[in-house]
């Protein structure tokens, strides 16, 4: 126990010289101030800055701050400042356009930046069909604060005196030159739902490139019913300004209705440089004709069963478009036979009704009703395609067979009653002769 109270004794005079050699050797805290001439901003594009006309792109701009700090003042009576008088505060920036150029995106506060650091804005920039090739200086608005001034006052306190700063950057882009379609008119031929016809375009470059080997393209636009059977032209040279005329030939599913449906075109084309490039697309609507159909107006032809009669079948042309060598055919099922199911109808304007005649027969053993026995057109278009027309129904009416008219329309007795006339014709003949 002796020897413990000895140690502590010793040990606390020594700890606290320890205590006062470091408090004695450490020197006094330092502050620092910076001078400096302030922020020096400058803005670039990120990545290429070519761009081409005809198009809305998302246009990124890299703002640098390369201010510098000048010299640094360290001392131990010297308070730290909170703001590095190259820093720019709050920094906002605002694109704007020049001719035609328009940027449909705006202000946006990028924050702080600090010397030798660097912040981004996006802008989407529209770059209009038919703009000049060339250099465009963009201006980039920027407002910003920074730390002007820094006055100590005393050993604790510092007076800061901050400046806002309005600046216009320049932003450089590059335009580049290219074929630009604008399509001046759009024309049809015969161009029906469910069939094969011809679209007409009239192109014109409003771009500033002269496209050589040029091939102008039409393209099925999604699920469009229209789709291309001839789908390229070549051009050979395109310059700017000029005018051409161009024919497809495309067809029409048989779903569609009658109004527009879009079509797409593009050009491709070698530039001034040897590049291959291809225009960006157009979309146009292109418009389509009804149907070609038809129907049966006829009224319900009669016949009794067991008999045989030509019945007369009205069709009309009751689509959009005339048909070429329309022949009418029925299809006889029981209790119906037809000894010749085909009619040539001929060409059939659209309203035009042609007549069909068909010699049917029924089974003796019909049942009295109505049938609708399956008709269909068979005709050739205006670009002289083989069509069918969708089935309609012919209504064929069968009565009760017996009595004196079904006799008369009898093929045998028919026969039997033309052989008495003969043989009555005859013998009066040779009375005649005779009483000569």
């Amino acid at each position: 126990m002796q020897i413990r109270e000895v140690v502590h004794r010793l040990m606390g005079p020594l700890a606290a010289g320890l205590l006062l050699v470091c408090l004695i050797a450490a020197p006094a805290s330092a502050g620092a101030k910076m001078t400096s001439g302030g922020p020096v901003l400058s803005a670039t594009v990120a990545g290429s800055s070519e761009l081409t006309p005809g198009q809305t792109v998302p246009l990124t701009v890299i703002v640098q701050n390369s201010g510098l700090i000048d010299s640094k003042v360290v001392g131990s009576t010297i308070v730290d400042r909170n703001d590095l008088p190259n820093t720019a505060k709050s920094v906002t920036v605002s694109l704007g356009g020049v001719s035609g150029i328009a940027v449909e995106t705006d202000a946006q506060m990028i924050g702080d930046i600090l010397g030798g650091a660097a912040a981004k804005a996006t802008f989407n920039v529209r770059i209009p069909a038919g703009l000049a090739s060339g250099t465009y200086t963009l201006p980039l608005s920027t407002t910003y604060t920074y730390l002007a001034t820094a006055e100590q006052i005393g050993g604790d306190s510092i007076t800061y005196t901050y400046r806002d700063v309005h600046e216009t950057l320049p932003v450089k882009i590059v335009v580049r030159p290219e074929v630009a379609l604008s399509v001046r008119n759009v024309t049809t031929e015969a161009l029906n739902v469910g069939t094969e016809g011809y679209l007409n375009l009239t192109l014109t470059n409003v771009g500033a490139e002269r496209g050589r080997d040029a091939i102008v393209r039409i393209l099925r636009n999604g699920q469009s019913p229209i789709t291309p059977v001839d789908s390229s032209v070549y051009l050979g040279d395109f310059a700017p300004g000029q005018t051409v005329q161009v024919r497809y030939k495309v067809a029409v599913s048989s779903e569609a209705a009658a109004q527009s449906y879009p079509v797409d075109i593009v050009v491709s084309y070698f530039d001034t440089d040897g590049l291959n490039r291809t225009s960006r697309i157009q979309t146009i609507g292109v418009p389509v004709g009804g149907k070609i159909a038809f129907s049966v107006v006829s009224e319900p032809a009669s016949i009794r069963a067991g008999a045989k009669k030509v019945i007369e079948v009205v069709y009309r042309n009751t689509g959009a478009a005339g048909v070429r060598a329309a022949q009418a055919r029925i299809s006889a099922v029981d209790p119906f036979t037809c000894s010749d199911d085909t009619a040539y109808l001929g060409d059939m304007a659209p309203g035009e009704e042609k007549t069909a005649r068909f010699e049917i027969s029924t089974a003796a053993s019909a049942t009295v009703k109505e049938y609708a026995l399956d008709s269909e057109i068979r005709y050739r278009d205006a670009l002289d395609n083989s069509q069918i027309s969708d089935t309609m129904k012919v209504p064929i009416r069968v009565s009760e067979s017996g009595g004196l008219a079904d006799l008369l329309t009898s093929p045998f007795v028919l026969a039997i009653i033309a052989l008495l006339v003969i043989g009555g014709g005859y013998l009066a003949f040779r009375r005649q002769k005779g009483s000569a």
